[in-house]
């Protein structure tokens, strides 16, 4: 069975030695346990006595001009800290550990209303393929040729929603995904995540499942994004497909959501505009041979990542230790695995690798979410750990 490595050329963004690149990894030893850090100049530079938490750092009046004021502890270069980091760990040397800590785990859905409708006018059809057409003609009326410029919420969007409506094809999906308010959930609980080289989690009750390759947003408690990073919104298409009120069990498990391998943050080399037009790939290799490959390409999106920061933090909500969004997915995999019809899902062992140009790459291999290794480092484990290394008065 191949071995989970991590790298330089299969991890880091394209242009990393210019890029701002900000994460956390965990120190050995008796007063050990999590660290902010930087890569600067190839090393990995620990800034925890300026800032104990990833969060803290972000809250900052202006963390990308405090990184390169402050100093900090060279923990080594980044290619011993990525080949640590990998399924070949060495307990006792620093290894990534997932680039959020504080911040609460959101994600948004059906963000990628172009594919949606697509979906369920090939559902609605039924395979016939003049119903199918007949079924566009009528959307066309309304909005045109192009569906990707529907902008959901809008008077053509609404115009839409009652053509579908009467078409009998509405659903509550495409109620997010066209309609005004978008899907904004709560994928996992403060410090769950699991970080690149780690093992990600399927519900060992699910036989249909897929990973979601998605770019993350950064974003502080006052809504400034800072930066973005990629992620695994580890999906069972089984248990959500049966009802979605079971849409927490089927997103929320054991190690079902992995980030990483850092945020880069925005500065003069990458922005918000790189984000809209950031293309992620992925791709899923079994032991059994089988490979899967697809991509996701941002500038599909039906509502800008702005809109869904500002949906997902306003009078309503508040963070006040920020959050990191999930901005959704285009990939849905349809082409079948092992028998005709059934689609694909995971096999245990499959390496998933979610990467990006500008943001690197996500490597995690796939277990049982009651097999991965058990979430035991909690808020109130952290809280201790800080104050043991006397770094609390720093928060």
């Amino acid at each position: 069975m191949q071995t989970l490595q991590l790298t330089v050329e299969n991890s880091l963004p394209n242009d990393w030695q210019r890029a701002t690149l900000v994460g956390r990894v965990w120190l050995p030893g008796e007063r050990g346990g999590p660290a902010v850090v930087v890569v600067r100049d190839g090393e990995v530079i620990d800034c925890t006595a300026h800032f104990p938490t990833l969060s803290s750092l972000l809250e900052s009046a202006k963390p990308l001009q405090s990184l390169r004021e402050i100093s900090g502890t060279a923990l080594g270069t980044i290619q011993a800290v990525l080949a640590n980091s990998g399924e070949q760990r060495d307990m006792a040397k620093p290894y990534l550990l997932a680039p959020a800590d504080l911040q609460v785990i959101k994600a948004a859905g059906v963000t990628f209303a172009a594919s949606m409708i697509e979906r369920v006018i090939e559902e609605k059809a039924g395979g016939d393929a003049l119903r199918a057409q007949e079924i566009r003609a009528l959307v066309q009326e309304v909005i045109g040729d192009n569906l990707r410029d529907l902008r959901p919420g809008s008077p053509e969007a609404m115009r839409l929603k009652q053509v579908l409506i009467e078409q009998n094809m509405w659903s509550q999906y495409l109620e997010v995904g066209i309609g005004p308010d978008a899907e904004i959930f709560t994928k996992a609980p403060i410090l769950a995540a699991v970080g690149s080289g780690n093992a990600i989690g399927i519900h060992p009750g699910s036989s249909w499942n897929n990973p979601e390759p998605e770019v993350v947003l950064a974003v502080d408690s006052q809504g400034r994004i800072h930066g973005a990073t990629l992620g695994n919104d580890v999906n069972l298409r089984d248990f959500e497909g049966r009802s979605a009120l079971l849409l927490s069990k089927a997103k929320d498990n054991n190690a079902s959501c992995a980030l990483g391998p850092f945020i880069r943050l925005f500065d003069e080399h990458f922005s918000l505009d790189d984000v809209r037009h950031c293309e992620v790939t992925l791709r899923v290799e079994g032991t059994d041979g089988y490979v899967l490959d697809g991509k996701s390409s941002m500038n599909q999106i039906s509502r800008d990542p702005a809109d869904l920061a500002e949906q997902t933090l306003n009078a309503n909500h508040q963070y006040p230790d920020g959050f990191v969004l999930f901005l959704g997915t285009l990939f849905a995999p349809t082409e079948d695995r092992d028998h005709p019809g059934q689609g694909f899902t995971h096999k245990a062992d499959d390496i998933v690798s979610i990467s990006s140009p500008t943001l690197g790459a996500l490597h995690n291999r796939v277990t049982g979410s009651d097999q991965a290794p058990q979430w035991a480092f909690g808020v109130g484990a952290l809280m201790k750990n800080l104050a043991q290394r006397g770094l609390l008065r720093q928060a």
